[in-house]
């Protein structure tokens, strides 16, 4: 993926969790990955697979599309 597509991904995974109140170590636990893992997300140092980005909105009890609305 396009890094400037990840970095949005990455900020509106970001923005999704801090309206939710939820930390990343919340996070992580929930989707089962490493607080690491998230924050490596949130700055878009991965490419992540879908199937965790369906985990991340699960989590945090969003539809995955807002994800990508750039």
């Amino acid at each position: 993926m396009n890094k400037a597509y990840l970095k949005k991904l990455g900020n509106n995974i970001k923005h999704a969790r801090k309206n939710k109140n939820m930390s990343q170590e919340k996070l992580a636990e929930l989707i089962k990955k490493t607080r690491n893992y998230v924050g490596m997300v949130e700055r878009a140092e991965l490419n992540i697979p879908a199937s965790v980005i369906f985990d991340i909105a699960n989590a945090l009890n969003v539809e995955a599309k807002i994800f990508f609305e750039f």
